[in-house]
């Protein structure tokens, strides 16, 4: 089974700055689909009175684990990274695979993959990767979108969160120094004038609480203390859709949207925290909060639990975690009921079937962070994010909204019903009413009620917007359960459709394209005996396509999030050529097919269809060896040259195309991470 590896910082930094200086991508991320600039209307926000460049980022979840996961959204446009949930257990074995974007999103993972230590490393090195970008002067980002919050996320009881291990995490996010000077010295030579950079030293004091599902209330509100006075957090509790009660969630999903093979067991809701029970806890931490000047604020939603009715993950799991369109709906209903309570009191965190048609809605009601993972997962992967800016600001323009304030107020055109729950004097009514008709800054009208004004926004924008969505068809199974199309043939090794949909798909960048001559090479099989060596020709290896694609081990965690949308069978990450970052892997995973290579020994080692080989190659002459033989011979005469020993048959068409991979991966100009750890 695959498992993530850390890559060396060194090598991060040169793959960064090498993409950045001679290619048209980063990190496989393609330039043009860089969300760089929102333009002259200001999408900032601030959580827990920490600002960032916009209410968007990536949630808790695959698209936060490794360094390059926050580069890529950075690019993109992200600015608040909900960092992936860390907790006590950090040698989980998940079942493979475990993400399921076929129609709507399901999965059966919900935590970090790498050791705590790993996670802490993997945060700081993102952090500092995005500040060498910024240093570099190679990309074009204004101040007043550069700013970036990295959030906390740990879970899930209170005994785990005070062990050692995790406590040794938190502390360390909070003062990362001896992370940042270690990986100081490992800047590379060539990038010395990166090594004085003042970086952060606070990676972050702000938590997301995952609760997951089950977890006792009065253990919720326990954790959050904890986290609030001994931690001295800023912190967000997360909470379950399962808070709408069994009716009002089997409604929606069933009734309302047409979900009805879904089914959440009753001990979902048996065993989750109550409606009663979360209004408790909440003016309880509320309070808390404010008496140790900390920020406080609930998230919607965790996922869904749901019994596993489909055939993509392992049988033993018997239930499965829903995301995407159906939970949106399920979500802001959640927002509605709380705000029907709460009015404006708490921030709310947002992470629910996010994506370019509703992202402006959700800033419109004024949430923040409004965080995305399922939507990041099709087609286009990262670069779906850059588009929803894109909807936003033009919406932002289309109401002569400047400031996200001023949009939450003009967005639905419900600025003088929201004006009518305020009591103020007749003159700032006026103004108000005034400066909403001729599209003039409503801060100034306002003076200071404005922030009165917005909060009495963000409650009428609810109302509006969640009726809407609920009503939407756009959420509906009918519109949620197409899957992607499949062309009816198997994935082979070299050559396919080349639709290039498994490199953004993947979250870790774990796929990449390479490219190799295109032409045919003569199959030879060769054979000893009695002190002769004999070659039939087995017809032609061809490779018809210039683009080809490859898997880097290190970061595949093997999800089938590439298998669900290539239109092939077989799972590019299965079939397409692998890569190890190390040859212990190499050796150790002997039920992948794969390569190592060596590349100052000029060594490949080899498995193809279960077979080890090793090639070792030194001023053109070949030693090639695998089980039952060891032959040499030059690189441009392999059969009139043999020479060496074989028990039986050895077919060079494993050397060949060994040779054609090593040579097009070890490119100078071919972007990837094998290429760098050389």
């Amino acid at each position: 089974m695959a498992e993530l590896r850390p890559y060396p910082f060194a090598a991060l930094i040169r793959r960064l700055m090498s993409d950045l200086r001679e290619g048209d991508s980063v990190f496989d991320l393609p330039v043009r689909k860089f969300y760089l600039d929102p333009g002259a209307v200001d999408v900032s926000v601030e959580m827990h009175g920490i600002r960032a460049g916009t209410a968007l980022g990536p949630a808790a979840g695959p698209q936060t684990q490794m360094a390059q996961n926050l580069v890529l959204s950075y690019l993109a446009g992200c600015r608040i990274m909900e960092l992936k949930t860390v907790q006590i257990n950090d040698t989980l074995e998940i079942p493979r695979p475990c993400i399921d974007m076929q129609t709507i999103g399901y999965n059966v993972e919900w935590s970090q993959e790498l050791r705590l230590q790993e996670s802490l490393d993997e945060y700081v090195k993102g952090a500092m990767l995005i500040e060498i970008l910024l240093a570099s002067g190679l990309v074009d980002i204004p101040e007043g979108f550069r700013d970036v919050i990295y959030d906390m996320s740990v879970g899930y009881d209170l005994e785990g969160i005070k062990s050692e291990t995790v406590q040794a995490f938190i502390d360390g996010m909070m003062d990362c120094s001896a992370v940042v000077e270690r990986l100081r010295g490992e800047i590379p030579e060539e990038f010395s004038e990166f090594r004085d950079l003042p970086f952060r030293t606070q990676l972050s004091d702000t938590l997301t609480l995952s609760t997951f599902h089950g977890c006792p209330p009065d253990e919720i509100e326990k954790i959050m203390a904890f986290l609030l006075t001994e931690k001295k957090l800023h912190a967000i509790v997360k909470l379950n859709p399962t808070l709408l009660g069994p009716d009002r969630v089997r409604e929606l999903m069933g009734e309302t949207m047409g979900y009805e093979d879904v089914h959440v067991p009753d001990a979902a809701f048996e065993n989750d925290t109550k409606w009663d029970q979360a209004v408790g806890f909440v003016e309880r931490l509320g309070a808390l909060a404010e008496k140790h000047d900390r920020s406080f604020g609930v998230k919607f939603s965790n996922t869904l639990l749901v019994n596993n009715h489909k055939d993509f993950f392992p049988k033993a799991e018997a239930s499965m975690y829903l995301s995407g369109p159906p939970l949106h709906v399920l979500a802001m209903n959640l927002v509605r009921k709380f705000r029907d309570h709460f009015g404006d009191r708490y921030a709310i965190s947002f992470s629910a079937g996010i994506d370019r048609n509703n992202f402006a809605d959700a800033a419109a009601i004024g949430l923040t962070p409004i965080t995305v993972c399922s939507d990041l997962l099709k087609p286009g992967g990262y670069s779906r994010a850059g588009g929803y800016h894109e909807v936003l600001v033009r919406r932002m323009e289309a109401v002569s909204a400047s400031t996200l304030g001023d949009y939450v107020i003009r967005a639905y055109g419900l600025g003088e019903q929201a004006l009518a729950q305020l009591e103020l004097p007749e003159e700032t009514r006026a103004n108000c009413v005034a400066a909403l008709s001729a599209a003039s800054d409503l801060r100034i009208a306002a003076g200071e009620h404005y922030s009165a004004w917005v909060a009495a926004a963000k409650l009428a924008n609810t109302n509006h917007y969640v009726a809407a969505c609920t009503d939407d068809a756009r959420y509906t199974l009918a519109k949620n359960s197409k899957a992607p199309r499949k062309v009816g043939k198997d994935l082979a090794l070299f050559d396919c459709v080349s639709c290039n949909k498994c490199i953004p798909v993947c979250p870790n960048d774990a796929n990449f394209a390479f490219a190799i001559p295109l032409g045919e090479q003569a199959i030879v099989k060769v054979q000893y005996a009695d002190g002769v060596w004999t070659s039939r020709d087995c017809g032609p290896l061809v490779v018809s396509k210039k683009v080809q694609y490859g898997n880097f081990a290190d970061f595949c965690n093997e999800c089938g999030n590439c298998d669900i949308f290539c239109p092939e069978d077989g799972g590019p990450y299965v079939v397409k050529p692998r890569f190890f970052g190390s040859l212990a892997d190499w050796q150790e995973m002997k039920d992948h097919d794969g390569f190592f290579l060596e590349v100052a020994a000029g060594r490949t080692y080899a498995r193809i269809s279960g077979t080890d080989f090793l090639i070792e190659e030194k001023d053109g002459s070949i030693n090639y060896s695998g089980e039952g033989f060891a032959v040499a011979f030059e690189a441009g005469d392999p059969v009139g040259s043999l020479s060496g020993k074989a028990e039986g048959e050895v077919d060079l068409s494993y050397y060949y195309i060994s040779q054609w991979i090593r040579t097009a991966v070890l490119e100078p100009s071919s972007p990837n991470y094998v290429r760098h750890l050389a």
